[in-house]
């Protein structure tokens, strides 16, 4: 049996297998291929970014899907280039590829994916490394290490031993970990190498910031792939599935009121819904919800969003029977003026409404009745009238119905999300915060002396976020102080 060791082995020793696998593991720490793969997502963040996109809401609804194809072909079917109408065939083609839904579509969670575990294997992959160049350190220096003509190194002539204990207190004053080692000369006196490290392991908290970018990439792609989202209009006292209709388990939203109440000077003092959850026939949760402060249940988060005009009206058959009793939201706009829409129950006439005011201002709706087959002027209008607040129609002139406007109320908006990735979302963000913290506040600093024959050399070095020479100066200050003795600088040649 082959044993695959990852590393720097060449590829015959490895069977097929093997081949295949260190393979796909140096594409996937590639830098040149890390690079690819962020270009592509780059791209595809472009297009998503210029192209129409279907609401996260319509993508789950295949009737508003619908809908809103039929808008994006009403904005790009008018394209041509040299004189060929290519707009519909575009449209056709990006749908089927996904381009109108980028955010969402399977290959684009792919490609998020495997970004992840090419970060994943990359971190895996120089993390040993990492670890064996923190860890290892070298205590003794030669003597062409502490060479004058080198930045932040130093020298004290005519010193005793004594003079080490002062550079081990102040290294340990600055928190440095401090470390010995003597050497036996064959012919004249030992030489004691002394050398202090702070923050040595702190260049490994670059794993945070691996994982936090890990964290946040995985969290987009299970959001973008298990994640759901939906608006909802409800007047007073209605209700609507969360989900599609025979989904199991689904959630059922009631309105059991809605509130907007207004300031003297006509404007919106807050707005806000007395929500209630219903699952099975059973209330499973209930809040008086509004703006930033959603009711949460199982996952999903249900957020005040908006709210606009909805008209209760009652609508009697020709026999006189009830066959409507409740809101008509007036979520659209016709002619800047608000509009609904409605079917009468059990017939083929439907009740477009528009709510104006009469030059008095008071409040008149606007009723018209539109029907499935043309009328005999070849239009498919049956009745035109207005209605005033409490009053009814003639039946004679709104096709043997009688359609009565009882109260002016309110509907309210709601964005139903569920975020199956937002807890990862604030790991990724603490792990990330973390490790730039931790790499950028505490980088690490190594100061080495060298003690032989009276001479004590003195070098630093430190990584690139530490002001080197200023620290450099002020140990070299403190150990002078201590010792009582001068320093003789190092003169960098430039």
């Amino acid at each position: 049996m082959t044993t695959i060791t990852l590393g720097n082995r060449a590829d015959s020793q490895l069977n097929p297998i093997g081949r295949l696998g260190w393979a796909v593991w140096r594409a996937l720490t590639s830098v040149k291929f890390a690079v690819l793969q962020i270009s592509v997502l780059v791209v595809a963040g472009v297009i998503g970014a210029v192209l129409k996109q279907i609401p996260a809401a319509a993508l789950h609804d295949p009737a508003g899907y619908a809908q809103q194809l039929a808008l994006i072909h009403q904005a790009y079917d008018p394209l041509t280039i040299l004189g060929v109408n290519i707009g519909p065939g575009m449209v056709d083609v990006f749908d089927r590829l996904g381009l109108f839904e980028i955010f969402a579509a399977p290959w684009f969670v792919f490609l998020l994916t495997l970004l992840v575990v090419s970060i994943i294997v990359c971190t895996l992959d120089r993390t040993p490394d990492l670890w064996r160049k923190e860890r290892l350190v070298r205590v003794d220096q030669a003597p062409p290490f502490y060479d004058m003509r080198m930045d932040n190194r130093a020298v004290f002539s005519a010193l005793d031993e004594t003079a080490l204990a002062d550079v081990r207190s102040v290294l340990r004053r600055s928190r440095f970990r401090v470390r010995e080692q003597r050497v036996a000369e064959p012919a004249g006196a030992d030489v004691i190498h002394l050398y202090g490290d702070k923050n040595q392991y702190f260049k490994l908290t670059t794993l945070f910031t691996h994982l936090g970018l890990i964290l946040f990439l995985a969290a987009a792609a299970i959001t973008t792939a298990f994640g759901f989202e939906t608006v909802v209009f409800l007047g007073n006292g209605q209700t609507a599935p969360v989900q599609p209709v025979g989904t199991p388990g689904n959630l059922v939203v009631k309105n059991v009121d809605f509130q907007a109440p207004m300031r003297a000077d006509g404007s919106f003092a807050d707005f806000t819904t007395d929500l209630a959850v219903y699952q099975d026939g059973v209330q499973v949760a209930r809040k008086t919800i509004r703006v930033n402060d959603p009711l949460e249940f199982d996952g999903y988060a249900f957020h005040q969003n908006t709210f606009g005009p909805a008209e209760d009206m009652v609508i009697r058959d020709p026999t006189g029977a009830l066959v409507w009793d409740g809101p008509v939201l007036l979520d659209g706009a016709l002619a800047g003026k608000p509009q609904g829409f409605m079917t009468i129950p059990g017939s083929d006439i439907g009740l477009l409404l528009v709510l104006d005011n009469t030059d008095a201002g008071d409040p008149v709706l606007a009723v018209t009745g539109i029907t499935t087959t043309p009328q005999a002027d070849g239009t498919n209008i049956s009745f035109l009238g207005g209605l005033g607040l409490g009053q009814s129609s003639d039946p004679a002139f709104t096709a043997n119905y009688s359609v009565t406007w009882t109260d002016a109320t309110a509907y309210t908006g709601m964005v139903i999300k569920r975020d199956p990735g937002q807890g990862l979302v604030w790991l990724a963000y603490l792990s990330l915060i973390t490790g730039l913290i931790l790499t950028f506040y505490f980088p690490r600093r190594r100061f080495w002396a060298r003690y032989e024959g009276g001479r004590l050399q003195l070098a630093m070095l430190a990584d690139r976020y530490v002001s080197t020479d200023r620290e450099f100066a002020k140990l070299v200050d403190a150990i002078g102080a201590r010792t009582g003795a001068s320093a003789q600088l190092s003169t960098p040649e430039t």
